[in-house]
């Protein structure tokens, strides 16, 4: 995978990761990461990682991001770790933002070769402190597969509530899958 020389700014995870923003500046590692990744990710993203990735739709997609970041609708980060010469992608995590109904969703996806560092768990903590901090979040969502084990565990070891289940909400190309919903209010972060 390609690295990232330099970053605008860097938000530390601990001394082995960081999250970086996700925009047209890492556009060429952000493709190779999604192209390593590609196969794995269409069986959690329904409607994402179906077609092969190409770098005009990577930029193009790292620009609406971009777009959002500056709106205050999302919150675009790339997870990576120090390589030797700046930083390797390996993962992404984003908050999506609705600051009129003071609550937001978070989402994520990691290299199948970082899976199991707690890199994830990491990187919404950070999210998850924004949120309920600097932002004055009320309430954030988690929605995942019900067969995402991983996404699930990570959900409930952060405090998560399972509030229901969307019966076949989620359709993928060999067909529909239910999808569960978390929710974290604000008075039970760090409680």
């Amino acid at each position: 995978m390609s690295t990232v020389t330099t970053a605008s700014f860097t938000w530390p995870l601990g001394d082995d990761a960081v999250l970086i923003p996700r925009t047209t500046a890492v556009a060429e590692a952000h493709l190779a990461l999604v192209e390593a990744n590609h196969q794995r990710l269409a069986q959690w993203f329904p409607d994402a990682f179906q077609e092969p990735p190409t770098l005009a739709g990577v930029r193009a997609n790292l620009e609406r991001a971009g777009r959002a970041w500056q709106e205050g609708s999302l919150l675009p980060l790339s997870i990576a770790v120090p390589a030797e010469e700046g930083w390797r992608l390996v993962g992404w995590a984003q908050l999506v933002i609705d600051a009129p109904a003071r609550s937001g969703e978070v989402g994520y996806w990691l290299d199948a070769g970082h899976v199991g560092r707690g890199l994830v768990t990491r990187a919404v903590t950070a999210l998850l402190d924004h949120a309920f901090g600097p932002l004055g979040l009320e309430r954030i969502g988690l929605p995942t597969t019900v067969d995402n084990t991983r996404s699930r565990s990570v959900a409930e070891r952060l405090g998560f509530t399972q509030e229901g289940v969307l019966r076949e909400a989620a359709a993928f190309p060999d067909g529909r899958r239910d999808l569960v919903l978390y929710g974290l209010l604000a008075g039970e972060w760090r409680t």
